[in-house]
C-alpha cells in the first residue's frame, strides 16, 4: 500500500511538473531563487532547484531529475523530488516534503507543517526540528536527533534511530514487505533504537522481527506484533 502511494504522487508530480506552469519553471535548466527573493513558485523538470537564504516562495518547489536545495530561514510550501535528494537547511519553515528516490536532510530549527516521506532514501532530521505529521519512507534510515514528531514514524525495510530526546507523538511503525520483495527482504531485519531521554508515546508496531533496542531512560508506549517489550534488549549509555 505505502509503494502504491509514492507511485500516485509520482504520476501526479510529473504531471504537474511536465505542465510547466507560468512561474519560475525550466524544462532542463536549473532554477534559483535569490536570497531573500520572493516567488510564487520554483519547477524544473531536469534541473535542480535552489532558494537562497530568507526567501519567501508561496508556492510549490519541486523537480522530476535533480536536487532540491532550500537556504537557511526561507519559507516554502511544498518541496518535492522524483529522482534526487531535499536538503533543507537551519530555520526554514516548510509544508511538506517528499522525494522517490534520494534522501531528504532537514537541519536545526526546522518547522515541517505536514509530512516527510520518501520510497528509497534516507530521511536525516536534526535538533530542535518540528515535524506535524508523519515521516516515513520504504528503504532507507530514518534518524530522527533531538526532533518532535507530530504522527508517526514508518517505514518497511530500513533502520530507525530516534535519539538525543526525540519524541514521537503517534507510533514506529515497521510494516511487512509484501509481493516479489517478501522473500528477498525478510532476512534482513530492520535495526531500530529508542535511544536515551527519547520517547515514544503510541507504541511499537511490529509487523516484522527487527533487532529493537530501547534505552533504560526512555519511555515508550509498548511493543505490539510480531514481538514484545521482552524481546527489546535494553540499553544503558549512549548507544547500544
Amino acid at each position: 500500500m505505502k509503494v502504491m502511494t509514492k507511485a500516485v504522487f509520482t504520476i501526479g508530480l510529473l504531471t504537474m511538473l511536465l505542465a510547466v506552469p507560468a512561474f519560475a519553471a525550466s524544462i532542463n535548466k536549473s532554477i534559483k531563487v535569490e536570497a531573500g527573493g520572493e516567488s510564487s513558485g520554483a519547477t524544473s523538470v531536469n534541473g535542480s532547484v535552489s532558494v537562497g537564504e530568507n526567501a519567501v516562495v508561496s508556492g510549490g518547489v519541486s523537480t522530476v531529475n535533480g536536487a532540491v536545495r532550500v537556504d537557511a530561514g526561507a519559507r516554502i510550501e511544498d518541496a518535492s523530488t522524483v529522482n534526487g535528494s531535499l536538503r533543507i537547511a537551519n530555520g526554514v519553515r516548510a509544508s511538506n516534503l517528499s522525494t522517490v528516490n534520494g534522501s531528504i536532510t532537514v537541519g536545526e530549527a526546522v518547522t515541517v507543517e505536514g509530512e516527510i516521506e520518501a520510497v528509497n532514501g534516507r530521511i536525516t532530521v536534526k535538533k530542535g526540528s518540528t515535524v506535524a505529521d508523519e515521516v516515513s519512507n520504504v528503504n532507507g534510515h530514518i534518524g530522527l536527533a533531538g526532533t518532535e514528531v507530530g504522527g508517526d514514524v514508518s517505514t518497511v525495510n530500513g533502520d530507525v534511530d530516534i535519539v538525543e530526546g526525540t519524541v514521537v507523538q503517534g507510533s514506529v511503525k515497521v510494516e511487512k514487505p509484501s509481493g516479489w520483495s517478501f522473500h528477498k527482504l525478510k532476512k534482513n531485519k530492520p535495526r531500530i533504537v529508542i535511544g536515551p531521554g527519547s520517547t515514544v508515546k503510541g507504541v511499537i508496531d511490529l509487523e516484522r522481527e527487527v533487532e529493537l533496542f530501547i534505552s533504560d531512560t526512555a519511555s515508550v508506549g509498548g511493543v505490539k506484533g510480531v514481538m514484545s517489550m521482552d524481546d527489546a534488549v535494553r540499553f544503558s549509555g549512549d548507544k547500544p
